[in-house]
């Protein structure tokens, strides 16, 4: 049996995290170590597609991200627009089909994404800056990584490029 194109498959599985993050996310505990789906998904499109592909999906998921949002609205935007770009123009590393590295990939990924939210929104100052960034952060990198582990060993052969 024949599957389908890489881009109908890859388009599947992004659907299937975006439908995670708002099924399966809320009932995984506390928001703030929860694996973030929709991260995962936009670094699935952006490893598949070419950096500006990936930057523009970014931008676009990072506004989604500030609609609802908007404490301090841009700041997910700029953040999730350099995340793109770089998932994109790193794609190489990552089709490295590497369990260790898609995790530490997808670990640097969502804490870097943080990381810039964070400083870019400035609402945080002293002792809950550090906390954010050296505590918080690093633990739903962790779980966003686990995640997009158990993706890609769900999916493994829905994302060659081949399909095999």
């Amino acid at each position: 049996m024949r599957l389908a194109p890489a881009p109908l498959r890859t388009g599947l599985v992004v659907a299937l995290l975006v439908a995670a993050q708002f099924l399966l996310r809320p009932r995984l505990g506390d928001p703030r170590y929860a694996p973030d789906f929709v991260l995962v998904a936009l670094l699935v499109f952006a490893i598949r597609a070419r950096p500006m592909a990936g930057t523009i999906a970014g931008f676009l998921v990072g506004l989604l991200t500030d609609a609802v949002a908007p404490t301090a609205f841009g700041a997910a935007a700029f953040a999730l627009t350099i995340v793109g770009y770089l998932a994109g123009w790193l794609k190489a590393v990552v089709f490295a089909d590497n369990v260790l590295i898609t995790a530490v990939f997808v670990f640097a990924a969502a804490w870097l994404r943080d990381v810039i939210e964070v400083l870019v929104a400035h609402q945080l100052q002293g002792g809950a800056l550090a906390w954010q960034l050296l505590a918080q952060a690093p633990l739903a990198a962790l779980s966003t990584a686990v995640a997009a582990i158990v993706t890609l060993a769900l999916f493994r052969s829905w994302l060659r490029p081949g399909g095999a």
